[in-house]
């Protein structure tokens, strides 16, 4: 075989996978075989758009087996454009269908362009699922601190999955409700008996308004005690007490430390007046004797009545020790 056949051949060959690329004549094929009506232009047209034909054929054969009427290749194009799951949207649509599940191709399409697992949430939406809260501590009223654990069974609400909000809200807002139901109890001990009047209690408050999923139940799975939260704050409130009367009490001191010696510091000025006073009876006296007003004999007898004082002061006040104590008899 001469060069030139071979090259011929070898371009023929890539020349007929490109053509059998860009017209998937085999795909037409099978949708053609399953009932679903779509030209072979249009599927080369996919490849130009950037679109997969496979992906979008596939789901137009799953649609039509499944006796989904509203689902079309455009919309399909378009989804996919827009970033969408084309396969997942449409599991989810079946799925719907068979669980008799009001879901339309537009909201499936608007949950999965939300971000949303709308087959998952379908699947939820069919069977329900159970989260575990994490545990609550809360205290009742006798001042006991309560550890509970719960178990939220939770269906996904289709026709709020777009706008709703998620998991952690619904947890949220189930343990603001345990914390708020034993608050609300007068004793820890009730609650331990009837741990059901949690779960009354909570679901009584809609705590599933504007959420992407409704509540079907709140089950108490555990509940522990924990500390005595009233005892610990009345220690702490004793200790703070006794710290405030101390201070006073410091305060008092000091308040008659400082009068005690303001008190000292009077009774030294007054020491100084009466010396200060003292000292003007010499100089009085010598006016007297210059004057006339005293004489000699009225001198002696002041002295007399000092003497006769300061002797009187001697025997009233005698030294309660001596210097030479008697020895006594052996």
């Amino acid at each position: 075989m001469e060069l030139p056949t071979i090259g011929i051949i070898v371009i023929s060959i890539i020349a007929f996978f490109i053509v059998l690329y860009y017209v998937p004549i085999l795909l037409w094929f099978s949708a053609i075989v399953t009932g679903v009506r779509t030209s072979l232009i249009q599927l080369v047209l996919m490849r130009i758009r950037k679109v997969p034909p496979p992906i979008i054929v596939r789901a137009m054969i799953e649609a039509h087996k499944a006796g989904l009427k509203d689902v079309k290749r455009d919309e399909l194009e378009a989804h996919y454009l827009a970033g969408g799951h084309v396969e997942r949207v449409v599991h989810a649509l079946v799925s719907a269908a068979k669980a008799n599940i009001d879901l339309t191709f537009q909201m499936a399409t608007a949950i999965d362009l939300a971000g949303r697992d709308v087959f998952e949430a379908v699947q939820m939406s069919v069977n329900p699922k159970v989260i575990d809260t994490p545990p609550v501590a809360a205290v009742a009223k006798d001042g006991i601190q309560l550890i509970a654990k719960a178990r939220v069974t939770v269906r996904a609400s289709i026709k709020q999955l777009v706008g709703g909000a998620g998991e952690e809200t619904v947890l949220a807002r189930v343990g603001e409700g345990i914390v708020s139901s034993i608050g609300s109890s007068a004793s820890h001990k009730e609650v331990l008996e009837n741990p059901d009047s949690i779960s009354k209690v909570v679901l009584q408050k809609g705590l599933d308004a504007g959420t992407a999923f409704e509540i079907l139940s709140i089950d108490i799975a555990d509940i522990d005690i924990g500390k005595n939260i009233g005892a610990v704050l009345q220690m702490d409130q004793a200790e703070a007490d006794k710290n405030i009367a101390q201070a006073r009490a410091e305060e008092r001191r000091a308040m008659a430390v400082a009068l005690e010696q303001e008190m000292k510091a009077k009774a030294q000025e007054a020491r100084a007046k009466v010396i200060e006073a003292e000292a003007e009876v010499p100089k009085a006296m010598a006016d007297a004797f210059r004057s006339g007003n005293l004489g000699v004999m009225d001198y002696v007898k002041y002295r007399n009545i000092e003497a006769d004082t300061a002797m009187r002061d001697a025997i009233a006040k005698p030294s309660t020790q001596t210097k030479n104590p008697p020895k006594k008899d052996k």
